[in-house]
């Protein structure tokens, strides 16, 4: 049987079977030997050129050597059987032949060597074969065969085709053929270790072709894969970044700015954008999976943002480390939000900071004090910051950064994560920290100490700079959207702000009013409602109520540190009387005015707070501030009938009339105590107190 008839072709292909089934009998455990069985048939139907396999010719070749002898004799015995009417039909014959076949003494030995073959070669044969009907166009077929005995094998090729040491070209075909793999099977394989070092080390390529497409398969991963299996590829990812920067390669220094149109620039934001995306989405999932998955995770993180050189390094402060980047990318830093917001993540992150990495908020705290010194430093030179805090928004075309510039983005950066670092009692216990520069520690109060003078002495912005995004990311801005957190807090809110050290912060712009000393304050009306905004919320919980009226010690307080209440009463007083020269002619002079009326009120509303207030007077001052008010408001017309209300009363007239009912409303709240109440009658204003609540409760208005 030295040739194969076509009328041999369908015994051929039945012996084909018989031998895969007998080798996988033969073969326990070994599944991949079923999958080729799937593969060979499958190719027989849908690939023309498979007679023309290296595998088949083989088979061909071992089956009539071993087996064509006896293939022969049997055919002969059914064929005259079959003449004889014992064996009826084709198939009959083609079956009872392979049933022979397969009983013979010589069939066994054929199963042997092609198991023991299969052993050592299944693997390469295999490869060949699917990736021959790859470029043949049955990729479909080795991407949707149910059987991962495919990415097995395939990766096993790719593992070794994208090693550093191959030819360009070839590990550019591999990474091709990798980016079409689905990643759960890729990260899922015994390979993906191997192959995960050969993709991190191709992150470095010169050849931005690499690195660009291990990102997107990073990418498709992240999107399409379990925590279990991604972190595995974000670990590697920030070991590769934290190894660039360590690296003599890497040289880019603050001073020098940063233009991130520049090729290797952009590469390095964009590996650092997709673990900042990472980092906000993984809390979603990692609370479902083992804790020291998500351990590694967060050390790896820790880890890079970590990096910088050594103290005694020439170029260390100059260094534009990892968390310069995570800035420009999170300015905010809403991974570190997101990450400390359930118990779950936050005990790890903050043990961590605790044990390995609190040198990241050492840096955190020293970059606020390098801000706030700059602040101080421009002091009354009024001195515009779109040097340093902000980018002029008009020019959409600026795409590189200066030292100045990113130095602020590090900072707000810094003043958020800290912010967030606060609020919890794990955050807090992290406190005081030692800086290197400074001979005492830096303690919590410190801190707070520091983020209030940020309301006033942060520099005055250009008016190019007026947008919406500015007053996001200004000092300011940033300052009061923690400390409002804070007054919402209340183990937070006794820890951080009631001190007489924040609070003597707070009132420090007040009492250098009060005094006439000379003030370098920028925006000083919206200084002056920043902080009557945080008294008021101290003053509404009775904790701080207790601090505002006595201080941290009542027995300690006397003339010489008089407690808040006798500073803001007093300033209250010179506001109405409108006694200070520098807020003379301020068009928003009347919410500055309300904003420390309601302070007061916050205080005079109790029995303690009203005894305190009385010697000053403050029921005459606001009494007298409504009948001036009332006078003016005379003159507004009486709104028309059928005129819409708006043109027929100025804005000037509104106002007026805004600031009357202010000043009821402040009266009203005398009511609260029988004393007060006899205050509020002295003033004149009872009646008119009280048509004003029936027409706010008529209007359905709050009323205090």
């Amino acid at each position: 049987m030295s040739h194969f008839t076509s009328e041999d072709e369908a015994l051929l292909q039945s012996m084909l079977r018989q031998l895969l089934q007998s080798v996988k009998e033969k073969i326990t455990g070994a599944p991949s030997v079923e999958c080729a069985e799937e593969i060979l048939l499958h190719l027989e139907e849908t690939d023309e050129n498979f007679h023309n396999y290296e595998f088949v010719k083989y088979l061909r070749q071992h089956i009539n050597n071993t087996m064509g002898s006896v293939i022969e004799e049997e055919t002969e015995k059914c064929t005259s059987a079959q003449n004889q009417g014992e064996i009826s039909g084709y198939d009959t014959l083609v079956q009872h032949v392979t049933k022979k076949t397969r009983e013979s003494k010589e069939f066994s030995p054929l199963v042997d060597s092609h198991s023991s073959f299969l052993r050592t070669s299944q693997k390469r044969i295999t490869l060949c074969i699917l990736l021959n009907a790859f470029r043949r166009g049955n990729g479909n077929f080795i991407i949707h065969l149910k059987c991962s005995f495919i990415y097995t094998f395939k990766l096993q090729l790719l593992v070794e085709r994208l090693d550093p040491i191959q030819p360009k070209e070839v590990r550019q075909e591999a990474l091709q053929t990798l980016c079409f793999a689905p990643p759960s099977d890729v990260l899922n394989s015994e390979h993906w270790p191997t192959l995960r070092k050969h993709l991190t080390m191709s992150l470095s390529d010169p050849d931005a072709t690499f690195s660009e497409k291990i990102l997107r398969f990073y990418a498709k991963s992240f999107s399409s894969s379990p925590f279990n299996m991604t972190r595995e590829v974000y670990t590697s990812l920030a070991k590769h970044l934290e190894s660039y920067f360590l690296s003599g390669e890497y040289s880019l220094r603050i001073s020098a700015g940063l233009d991130v149109s520049n090729t290797d620039i952009n590469r390095l934001l964009k590996k650092i954008r997709l673990l900042n995306e990472y980092q906000k989405e993984a809390p979603s999932s990692w609370i479902r999976h083992p804790e020291k998955y998500m351990e590694e995770v967060v050390e790896s993180t820790l880890s890079l943002l970590s990096v910088r050189y050594e103290p005694n390094h020439p170029a260390s402060p100059d260094f534009l480390s990892p968390v310069y980047f995570l800035a420009l990318l999170d300015i905010k830093a809403v991974w570190f939000k997101k990450w400390t917001h359930a118990y779950y993540s936050r005990t790890v992150v903050l043990r961590l900071l605790e044990k390995k990495y609190k040198s990241l908020i050492n840096a955190a705290v020293q970059q606020c004090l390098d801000y706030f010194e700059f602040c101080k430093s421009v002091g009354n030179k009024n001195s515009r910051v779109n040097d340093f805090s902000q980018q002029d928004c008009s020019d959409k075309q600026n795409f590189s950064y200066t030292g100045p510039q990113l130095q602020y983005i590090c900072f707000v950066h810094s003043l958020c994560l800290l912010g967030r670092l606060l609020i919890y009692k794990q955050g807090r216990n992290l406190f005081p920290v030692q800086l290197k520069n400074k001979k005492d520690s830096v303690s919590i109060t410190d801190v707070l100490v520091l983020f209030t003078q940020l309301i006033y002495y942060s520099p005055v912005y250009p008016k190019t700079a007026l947008t919406t995004h500015t007053d996001n990311y200004s000092p300011a801005s940033l300052v009061m959207e923690i400390l409002q957190v804070f007054c919402d807090q209340t183990g937070c809110t006794a820890e951080c702000l009631y001190t007489d050290a924040v609070i003597d912060a707070l009132l420090h712009p007040v009492r250098s009013l009060l005094s006439g000393t000379e003030v370098f304050i920028n925006s000083l009306e919206t200084t002056l409602i920043d902080v009557a905004d945080i008294l008021a919320r101290i003053a509404a919980v009775e904790d701080g109520l207790s601090l505002l009226l006595y201080g941290e010690n009542e027995k300690t307080a006397g003339e010489n540190s008089p407690a808040a209440v006798h500073v803001i009463v007093q300033f209250t007083k010179k506001l109405l009387h409108e006694d200070i020269s520098l807020l003379s002619g301020s068009e928003i002079l009347p919410v500055v005015k309300g904003a420390f009326i309601f302070v007061c009120r916050q205080m005079y509303r109790t029995y303690e707070g009203l005894q305190l207030i009385i010697p000053y007077g403050l029921h005459e001052s606001i009494g007298e501030a409504w009948k001036k008010t009332c006078l003016l408001s005379e003159r507004v017309p009486t709104p028309v009938t059928g005129v819409d209300s708006t043109s027929s009363i100025s804005l000037e007239s509104k106002n007026i009339l805004l600031w009357e009912e202010t000043l009821l409303d402040a009266l009203l709240n005398f009511s609260a105590t029988p004393k007060g109440l006899f205050l509020l009658h002295s003033t004149g204003a009872m009646n008119d107190c009280v048509n004003f609540m029936f027409n706010s409760f008529s209007k359905k208005l709050q009323v205090s």
